[in-house]
C-alpha cells in the first residue's frame, strides 16, 4: 500500500507535454487514490503545444476520465525554439499510434497560465503542481499573479540535475534546456519546491515487460496505449543505453514525480539554492549551491529561496509502487 492512500487526496494540476512518460505519469496519477488530478495544463517540449493538448484529451477520454485540458505556452520565453524529439517519443509523442479511437472532449478555452491562477485562487493553499516539461507555463502564470507562490501548496518538477550528466548538453537536462529563463524564474519564485532530476530518474528503468503485464491485466484501450508507447521510447533508450538495452526499457523520468509526490520516503534530498543557467554551452544547467562558501558572483544572495533536490531513490520500491498502482482497479469496463 502506498502512502497517500489513506488520506484526503491532494488536488493536482499536471503541467506536461505528453510525451510517453508524461503518459506514465498521468495514468499513475488518475489510478492513485491519494492524487486528485483537478486540471491539465499543456506545453510544448516532447511535442508541439497543440499535439500535447490533443495528447492529453486522448489519453483521460480513453481512460474514462474528464479532466479539464488547457492549451499553454507554445514556444520558449527568449531563446529560439526547438524541433520536438520525435526520435524519442514519435511523430504524435505517443510512439506513433496506429489508430486512434474517436473521443468528444474539448479543450477548457482558458489558456494553462490563467487556469493555473483561477484553480489557485480559487483553492487557497490545496493546489500542488507537478510540472514534467518545460516551465513556460509556471513562469507565465508568476507574471499573472506575482502572489501565487503564496497561494500554491507545493511545486514538484521533474526537470534539471545535479551531479548527473545532462541528456541535451554534458550538463543540462531536456526540460531546463528548452526554456531556461523560464526555469530561473520558477526556481527562485519562493514556493515550496522539488526538483525530482536525472540524479533520480536514471536510477528508475522501466522494462517493457512490466508494461505488457499491466496491459495483460487490464485488456484496456488506456493500458494498450500506453503499453504501444512505451515499446518505441524503450527502442530508443536501449539503442543509447547498454545497461538499459539488458531489460528493453526506458527511464522513468516523470512518472519519478508523482512517485515522489505520494512516496517521499522513497528519496533522499539535499536542499539549496538553485539557479539556471540562461545562455551559453552551459544553457540549461540547474546550479545548486551545495556549501556555504561567500561567492563572489551574484545570484547565490540569501534572499533566493531555498529548492530540495532529490539525489537518492529506492528504485525497487519506486518500481514497485508503480506496479501497484497501475494493476489496482482504476479503469471503467469497456
Amino acid at each position: 500500500m502506498t502512502s497517500m492512500q489513506n488520506t484526503v487526496p491532494r488536488k493536482v494540476i499536471f503541467d506536461t507535454d505528453p510525451g510517453v512518460d508524461d503518459a506514465m505519469a498521468l495514468y499513475y496519477a488518475l489510478a492513485h487514490t491519494g492524487v486528485d488530478v483537478v486540471g491539465i495544463t499543456t506545453t510544448f517540449g516532447n511535442v508541439t503545444v497543440e499535439q500535447a493538448a490533443i495528447n492529453a484529451l486522448y489519453l483521460t477520454a480513453i481512460a474514462g476520465f474528464d479532466v479539464p485540458v488547457t492549451q499553454g505556452v507554445a514556444k520558449p520565453w527568449f531563446k529560439a525554439s526547438e524541433a520536438p524529439p520525435d526520435f524519442i517519443h514519435g511523430d504524435d509523442g505517443l510512439g506513433n499510434l496506429v489508430t486512434r479511437q474517436p473521443t468528444t472532449n474539448a479543450l477548457d478555452p482558458r489558456a494553462s497560465a490563467q487556469f493555473i491562477v483561477d484553480m489557485a485562487r480559487a483553492h487557497p493553499g490545496e493546489i500542488t503542481l507537478v510540472a514534467v516539461g518545460p516551465l513556460g507555463n509556471l513562469a507565465t502564470a508568476l507574471k499573472l499573479a506575482p502572489e501565487l507562490p503564496k497561494l500554491i501548496r507545493e511545486v514538484i518538477l521533474m526537470g534539471g540535475t545535479v551531479l548527473e550528466p545532462g541528456n541535451v548538453s554534458p550538463v543540462a537536462e531536456a526540460n531546463i534546456w528548452n526554456d531556461p529563463h523560464a526555469a530561473d524564474l520558477v526556481f527562485t519564485a519562493g514556493w515550496k519546491l522539488t526538483m525530482v532530476g536525472l540524479d533520480v530518474t536514471h536510477q528508475v528503468i522501466l522494462p517493457v515487460t512490466l508494461f505488457a503485464d499491466i496491459a495483460r491485466h487490464h485488456q484496456h484501450a488506456a493500458t494498450d496505449t500506453l503499453l504501444h508507447a512505451v515499446k518505441f521510447y524503450a527502442d530508443f533508450y536501449s539503442d543509447l543505453y547498454p545497461h538499459v538495452a539488458k531489460i528493453h526499457g526506458c527511464f522513468g523520468h516523470d512518472v519519478l514525480a508523482f512517485i515522489y509526490l505520494t512516496n517521499p520516503e522513497l528519496f533522499t534530498l539535499e536542499s539549496g539554492r538553485v539557479r539556471v543557467a540562461v545562455d551559453g554551452l552551459a544553457q540549461g544547467q540547474t546550479m545548486l549551491r551545495r556549501r556555504h562558501i561567500n561567492y563572489p558572483q551574484a545570484g547565490w544572495d540569501a534572499h533566493v529561496p531555498l529548492t530540495h533536490a532529490c539525489m537518492q531513490v529506492d528504485a525497487k520500491a519506486a518500481r514497485q509502487v508503480l506496479e501497484d498502482t497501475l494493476m489496482r482497479a482504476w479503469l471503467p469496463a469497456l
